[in-house]
């Protein structure tokens, strides 16, 4: 494992891009041309996630590998309500074999309201990863057609962002993948995860000269994303939401619009402060960090990763 780890750490340099639910709309052409301008902008790697009805992210991920020579794609997260473990498995395998050295496995537990969207009971979020990770290795079910492992196994991170999850992310995969978290998080899974394990943390990010206009426009995803978690259940049911009320933030703060939770989650400004955010969460102990431009315009995210690239692409 600790191969794995370091092997997969070389791969991916300092940053990374994490692409939002835009890509579940795009067209695939889109698509291929935007992974193919990541690549050549030097980003390490290209991550998507998915929600179980939506497009498989294992799928999207295979079309753009095909679409680049050198670039890391990796699933941030494959929601586990969206498959049984032999699937996932056998998924993860074909890309790591198709793809050799260029895949990374991000899997997490989704929340309550999609558990009951595909008609699944919840249950203990904890106990069900376990069982689950568990699952994908099991070769004693007889029926099964065996199939060989990849020359070169894909590194595998869960989604965490509370200690507990964390520490079982330290315990049976090879790192974790923090989501939407404070610089805080990042230290806290470091400290948890120890130094030979994966810790590849998102950063949302609005990139905007004007600064007034960049706050504005954070406070007003973050807006968003509250509506989002009030039809998950609520801000403080969700573990993001539990993640900063342990990081001393008010009720009231996560509960709301409140500046001090939009600063804290959300890169927001010209370049300097992009990059300035980016090289806290490597030095609380990031390994690589997963750029994020927030909104709904494609060609406007890829026009700000392109502006970003030069600083972001340099950092050591």
């Amino acid at each position: 494992m600790t191969t794995t780890v370091e092997a997969t750490r070389r791969r991916l340099g300092r940053v990374g891009v994490w692409l939002n639910a835009v890509t579940t709309t795009a067209p695939a052409d889109e698509q291929r041309r935007a992974a193919a301008a990541i690549e050549r902008l030097g980003y390490g790697s290209v991550w998507t996630g998915e929600a179980p009805g939506g497009r498989d992210v294992f799928v999207k991920l295979a079309i753009w590998l095909s679409a680049t020579d050198r670039i890391t794609a990796g699933s941030g997260i494959a929601n586990l309500l969206a498959r049984p473990p032999v699937t996932t498995r056998g998924a993860s395998d074909t890309l790591a074999d198709g793809f050799p050295g260029r895949f990374v496995l991000g899997i997490g537990v989704g929340h309550p309201r999609q558990a009951a969207g595909v008609g699944q009971d919840y249950g203990r979020p904890l106990t069900r990863v376990r069982d689950y990770l568990g699952a994908m290795d099991d070769s004693s079910g007889g029926w099964l057609v065996p199939a060989a492992a990849p020359a070169l196994r894909p590194p595998r991170v869960l989604a965490a962002v509370g200690p507990k999850m964390l520490a079982l992310a330290g315990e049976l995969t090879d790192g974790a993948h923090p989501f939407a978290s404070p610089v805080e998080t990042t230290a806290a899974a470091r400290e948890i995860l120890g130094p030979g394990k994966l810790l590849i943390p998102e950063q949302g990010l609005v990139y905007d000269p004007d600064p007034a206009r960049a706050r504005d426009a954070a406070r007003a995803y973050r807006a968003d994303v509250l509506k989002q978690m009030e039809r998950a259940g609520g801000a403080l049911a969700l573990p993001y939401g539990r993640n900063l009320l342990r990081l001393g933030y008010t009720e009231e703060e996560i509960t709301q619009v409140s500046d001090r939770v939009v600063d804290a989650t959300i890169a927001h400004g010209d370049e300097e402060a992009i990059v300035r955010r980016i090289r806290e969460h490597l030095d609380a102990g990031a390994d690589h960090v997963l750029v994020n431009p927030l909104g709904t315009d494609f060609p406007g995210i890829i026009t700000a990763l392109e502006r970003l690239a030069p600083a972001l692409t340099d950092l050591s």
